[in-house]
């Protein structure tokens, strides 16, 4: 069994994460915001703590993770507000790394999305601009630490159910991907070393989750 510390724990993606890690016997201690949200998390199999990302500093951020075997980020600010986009995509996910660091948690799992990165394409006056400017700058930061990261680039996400079945890279581009699928994703690389300090972009496809990770784990 490990201990997940599951950053935006009352995501939609994070309770099906949840809910995988229970059923294979992990513990989740999901970080959310808002206290009212603590039985959903329950309900998911996760084990809420109440803690406002947005807001701590390194030190308060490492008391959390520290005694946890990984850490998942699957926190965001929910657009509409560019300013709280910067403290919580970008901000907060790197004081979430130097926790990691400092608490001595070494793997590191980071959910991005399709396409993210420095030459994202978003033009300024987009308001997606800002989400992308500070998902490239965490992953960025991500890539240069000495955790034992994976970054998550899925495509536009439906409430589909979960099909096990993905495409990564050129074959993914312009499709989408079910929220259960990229957490079946999470929780597979979690359990498969051979995805450290790799980049998955992926969408809904025709190839077993396993069988791709099998050939990403070839191909390292």
């Amino acid at each position: 069994m490990a201990r997940i510390a599951l950053i935006g724990g009352h995501g939609k993606v994070a309770l099906h994460l949840e809910r995988l890690l229970a059923d294979t016997g992990h513990e989740t201690s999901a970080l959310i915001r808002n206290p009212d949200h603590a039985a959903d998390v329950r309900a998911a199999g996760g084990n809420p703590v109440v803690a406002d990302v947005e807001h701590l500093d390194v030190a308060a951020f490492a008391d959390l993770l520290r005694g946890h075997d990984a850490v998942v980020w699957s926190a965001g600010a929910g657009g509409g507000n560019p300013d709280r986009t910067y403290a919580v995509d970008r901000d907060a996910a790197i004081t979430s790394m130097t926790a990691a660091q400092q608490a001595g948690v070494r793997r590191y799992v980071m959910v991005s999305y399709f396409g993210a990165g420095p030459a994202h394409g978003i033009p300024e006056d987009n308001s997606f601009f800002p989400y992308a400017q500070a998902k490239a700058a965490a992953d960025t930061h991500l890539r240069a630490t000495d955790l034992d990261w994976t970054i998550l680039g899925p495509g536009p996400l439906t409430a589909d159910p979960a099909t096990g079945l993905i495409d990564t890279g050129a074959a993914a581009a312009g499709g989408r991907v079910s929220r259960a699928d990229v957490a079946a994703v999470a929780a597979a690389v979690l359990e498969d070393p051979r995805t450290v300090h790799r980049t998955i972009e992926f969408n809904n496809g025709r190839t077993p989750i396993a069988d791709v990770l099998d050939v990403l784990g070839t191909n390292s």
